[in-house]
């Protein structure tokens, strides 16, 4: 009977403000109960629901490894509690079974045929890949340097990227407008070049002899009556836009793989270690670090280097009064990249340029740059390089030659560094087996 009251109590007093969603019950002046809304109490229980999380939402699933198994092997193969919920593996096939060798026989020679089906179609898309790969390895000495100054790995990369976008935008700003500024000189001196040319005695004599302006009228005529020849023109044109519409496509799509690689790096090595035996990993692992580490040292070096190369060669231009010093700088600094010969070319180009000025300019640069490439040959290259690789002289010869042949400008890049990976693993791999036996 007391608890019948005390529901009955509790049902006619008013409920207590403080629980949310609650309102409070007060006595009006006439008598009658107002209703006032608890804010608060809303405010609680709509801060409680945003809190929760959306009908249907889902964390992202991951592509994640496995956990390494560091247990020891247990015949037969795992234990049913390391099987990570697919079952333990069963007994594999014996090596000398006619099935098993038949059928690993053909499936070999399907995915050969198949390597170098996909190779011989995405050869441009594999070109791509590898300058990424190589422009990764080079600028990740500088991430990891920028880390080691406790800079985040994504701050660092960026931070490099675009100081190598700037660079390359640097030195198209200055390419294209001295383009754009010679093609309209020439085109604005061309009716000059040919009315002199026309009035000169040579040209008289020659008409004279051999009715040259004639000729050159029927040819002319017939050029622009030629729907083929025309066409040519028109299909030349449209062939060099779709070159350079091609070459900024691939440079965009470089410039992507080479972020996804940078940021990836550290990942993708740990996965290329898990691809090897448990047992080879350790050596597998710093054979690989050493590698890598030596193709970044290799880049880093030769920037610098072409960086100073440059810097002196735009000194001396800019003091001889050489015109497109900025132009010709970059385009020495671009070339410096190609080992042995980068040099020689880059001196050859801006001498020709030189003979503009005077062969005496021309005389006194090819001393000075000369002079320079000598003191970079046996003073600051092999500082700067004393942390990249070594190869020997004739080896570098070879693979850069070897690599031009195969790849062009960028077979020549990457060829020391391979050159240098290679020798690292027949000295440390086959060389070792071989003195075993």
């Amino acid at each position: 009977m007391k608890r019948q009251q005390n529901r009955v109590k509790d049902h006619l007093e008013p409920r207590s403000t403080d629980e949310p969603g609650s309102s409070a019950v007060d006595a009006s002046p006439d008598g009658t109960a107002a209703t006032v809304p608890v804010r608060t109490g809303r405010l609680a229980a709509l801060g409680r629901r945003l809190r929760q999380p959306i009908p249907g939402a889902r964390t992202r699933v991951r592509f994640e490894m496995p956990p390494e198994d560091e247990t020891d092997e247990v015949p037969g193969g795992l234990r049913p509690e390391d099987d990570h919920g697919f079952g333990a593996p069963g007994p594999r096939m014996s090596s000398q079974h006619p099935l098993y060798v038949g059928f690993m026989g053909t499936a070999g020679v399907g995915i050969a045929l198949a390597v170098f089906y996909i190779a011989s179609n995405t050869t441009q898309l594999i070109l791509w890949i590898v300058a990424a790969l190589f422009i990764a390895l080079g600028l990740d000495p500088v991430v990891r340097w920028l880390e080691s100054r406790r800079v985040p790995r994504p701050a660092g990369i960026l931070i490099s990227v675009s100081a190598l976008v700037l660079a390359v935008a640097g030195f198209f700003a200055t390419l294209i407008p001295t383009i754009v500024e010679q093609v309209s000189e020439i085109v604005r001196q061309a009716p000059e070049w040919i009315r002199g040319f026309l009035d000169s005695d040579f040209f008289r004599n020659a008409d004279s002899q051999f009715g040259v302006r004639d000729r050159i009228t029927t040819e002319l005529d017939k050029f622009v009556k030629d729907p083929e020849a025309m066409g040519g023109i028109f299909g030349g044109v449209v062939g060099f836009g779709s070159t350079v519409a091609n070459g900024l496509f691939g440079s965009l799509i470089v410039l992507v793989l080479s972020l996804y690689f940078l940021a990836a790096l550290p990942s993708m090595k740990k996965w290329a270690y898990r691809l090897a035996p448990r047992s080879r990993r350790p050596r597998v692992e710093a054979l690989s670090e050493a590698i890598t580490d030596s193709v970044g040292n290799y880049v880093i070096g030769q920037a610098c280097v072409a960086l100073l190369n440059a810097i002196f060669a735009f000194i001396v231009m800019t003091i001889l009064g050489i015109p497109f010093s900025v132009l010709l700088a970059f385009v020495v600094a671009l070339l410096a990249f190609i080992p042995l010969v980068g040099g020689m070319i880059a001196a050859v180009v801006v001498i020709l340029v030189a003979l503009t000025a005077g062969w005496q300019t021309a005389v006194i640069y090819a001393i000075a740059y000369f002079a320079y490439l000598q003191f970079e040959a046996y003073f600051i290259s092999p500082r700067i390089m004393q942390r990249a690789v070594a190869v020997p002289g004739a080896v570098a010869v070879i693979s850069v030659i070897a690599g031009g042949s195969l790849l062009g400008v960028l077979g020549a890049l990457i060829a020391i560094p391979t050159a240098a990976a290679i020798m690292l693993l027949i000295k440390e791999v086959f060389i070792i087996r071989q003195d075993r036996h």
